[in-house]
């Protein structure tokens, strides 16, 4: 963690966020530079107490280290997501590879910051996460698609009277495709315009979210009629 940025400006409303890392140096300082921008902060030195914790207090947003001395932090994401399907993640990785950042996304991270960073980078990225909440949950219009009816403030879909969750992400690629339906939409444009992403070769954790959306709207997921795959491009929603 670097010094020297400027802290970012509008209020947190004392947001709570939960770190997960086992460097006792680096969890005091993302500590004291969080505390300073208003947060109320908890730490946790393992994956495991991590889960634990999170599941005794209210968590607005966790900070999670991809390196843990017990389990690592793709284990600890994909379990955090079983329990607590819209709580936003920020994955730290001390490693450049794509793969590490796909995979994060595709475990269920939010977004991801490589060591070393600096203070000013993470809070940005914070508070773009918590606005992209606010927008999510201002509304609560249900979207029908074939016999599944979305209610994206309430992160639900009821299907033949059956109630399934939907994570954040999930939520937001149908509004996306609801928003442009009938249209393909690219991957690159669905990574920027929802994760902020541009650049990657790989868009596998758009294809990773939209496997397990038609496994919840489709009747045959193998051979789906409403999220529909344009080969070279990306995806179309039919309704």
């Amino acid at each position: 963690m670097t010094n020297g940025a400027a802290s970012v400006a509008g209020p947190t409303s004392r947001r709570r966020i939960l770190v997960i890392e086992d460097e006792p140096d680096l969890a005091r300082g993302l500590r004291d530079a969080l505390e300073f921008e208003q947060f109320e902060v908890s730490t946790a030195g393992q994956g495991r107490e991590g889960i634990a914790r999170l599941r005794e207090a209210g968590t607005d947003l966790v900070i999670l280290d991809l390196m843990l001395p017990d389990i690592n932090g793709f284990s600890v994401c994909e379990q955090i997501r079983q329990s607590h399907p819209v709580v936003p993640i920020i994955m730290l990785t001390a490693r450049s590879q794509e793969t590490d950042k796909i995979r994060g996304l595709e475990a269920g991270a939010d977004d991801y910051v490589t060591k070393p960073f600096s203070v000013g980078e993470l809070v940005a990225r914070i508070n773009a996460i918590f606005r992209r909440l606010h927008r999510s949950t201002a509304t609560d219009e249900a979207i029908r698609i074939g016999q599944v009816t979305v209610y994206p403030r309430r992160h639900e879909l009821v299907r033949n009277r059956k109630t399934l969750p939907l994570s954040f992400y999930e939520v937001e690629i149908l509004r996306l495709l609801h928003e442009r339906k009938g249209e393909p939409v690219a991957r690159e444009e669905i990574m920027e315009k929802i994760w902020g992403l541009t650049g990657y070769g790989s868009s596998r954790s758009v294809d990773n979210f939209v496997v397990k959306l038609r496994k919840k709207i489709e009747e045959n997921a193998s051979s789906p009629r409403h999220i529909v795959t344009i080969y070279g491009t990306g995806y179309k929603l039919l309704l």
